[in-house]
């Protein structure tokens, strides 16, 4: 099999799967090739490896048959229109299953359905138990007809593709609203004139609880602001805009309470990089504070208690070096072992002791 042919029954079977919305619109194309040609029958059918589906029809009673005994098979293979005034006469057909038993098919005149990337997937065509002959402009009608039932599968294609599309993004907002509306941070998205446009319940709530005030979509922010902050927050609103992210760790202070928030305000982009609004984050670091300031009063204390320890540990060191070096000049010991292991010790001890003075200093 070819890579062309293999694409061709791909497509065939993209479209056998659609559900189609449009499907009394082509069924009414089938009636109309029928009355244009003067024919009881017509059909769509798509043909893909070995089998020739019948999609849409009239006064035809097959499901399927197989690709090697269908007519459409010439047009596919053509890519062109395809006419047998009478399939008696016509040696490639004289032997069909087709012809010779039902459906009894003696005259067949079929247009390629035909895709916008070149595939022929079938045909709209027109059958009879009679010979006959189509005219010129009836075979240019029903080519007409034929593009006209492809344009209509390319639309419910579209039609597919964007409910798809909008199912993905429906579950996709579904999961970031319920991410946005799970989180304990508060989450804000500003416009361009400081009005709200997207916001989370975590500031929701402390905006009620701390102003008695409900957000609203599309109010300006300014009243949900304290008016001691305002003044920072609309300078790092500015700054966001401009295309600068501010990050800083701050202590907004609420009912006489230490509150120790870490701030963020970024641009928020479209899809062309412009510049749309401001996205800002508070997140609760009060427990992060804490724990830092807890750890720097307990390193503070053992500062301290080194520091004291070292200096009364020193006091008489500090004694027994002085003597030892009144005795080394007044050389009466100088030659005693004893005397040197002494002296050697006590200033190791005196080093160890600075080392820590040092350390802590």
């Amino acid at each position: 099999m070819s890579q062309r042919e293999f694409e061709r029954q791909q497509a065939v079977h993209r479209f056998l799967a659609l559900e189609y919305s449009k499907e009394v619109e082509i069924q009414e194309l089938v009636k109309l090739a029928a009355n244009i040609c003067g024919t009881p029958t017509a059909l769509i059918t798509f043909i893909d490896h070995d089998t020739q589906y019948i999609k849409f029809k009239q006064a035809f009673d097959f499901e399927t048959t197989l690709r090697k005994h269908s007519f459409c098979n010439y047009v596919v293979e053509s890519e062109d229109v395809f006419m047998v005034p009478d399939a008696l006469l016509d040696n490639r057909f004289i032997n069909n299953p087709l012809v010779i038993g039902d459906p009894n098919i003696r005259f067949y005149a079929g247009a390629p359905i035909t895709t916008a990337e070149g595939h022929t997937l079938g045909s709209l065509c027109v059958i009879d138990k009679s010979p006959g002959i189509l005219s010129e402009n009836q075979l240019e009608m029903l080519k007409v007809l034929a593009k006209q039932v492809i344009h209509l599968m390319d639309l419910e294609v579209s039609i597919k593709v964007i409910k798809d599309l909008y199912n993905d993004l429906k579950r996709s907002e579904i999961q970031l609203r319920s991410f946005f509306e799970s989180s304990i941070d508060h989450h804000l998205l500003l416009g361009r004139n400081f009005e709200i446009l997207a916001f989370n319940k975590s500031w929701e709530s402390h905006v009620l609880e701390a102003y008695g005030l409900q957000m609203v979509i599309g109010n300006d922010m300014t009243p949900y602001i304290r008016p001691d902050n305002l003044k920072n927050f609309f300078r790092d609103y500015n700054a966001a805009l401009n295309g600068r992210v501010v990050v800083e760790e701050r202590n907004l202070r609420y009912n006489d309470r230490d509150n120790w928030r870490l701030v963020k305000f970024e641009p928020a982009y479209h899809t062309d990089e412009k510049i749309i609004g401001v996205s800002i984050d508070v997140t609760d670091i009060n427990k992060k504070v804490q724990h830092e300031m807890t750890v720097k009063a307990q390193y503070k204390q053992l500062h301290d208690i080194a520091f004291i320890q070292s200096h009364e540990f020193r006091k008489p060191v500090a004694s027994i070096l002085g003597l030892i070096t009144l005795i080394n000049m007044d050389g009466r010991v100088c030659d005693m072992e004893e005397w040197a292991m002494l002296e050697k010790a006590v200033k190791e001890l005196d080093d160890k002791i600075r080392l820590i003075v040092g350390g802590i200093s």
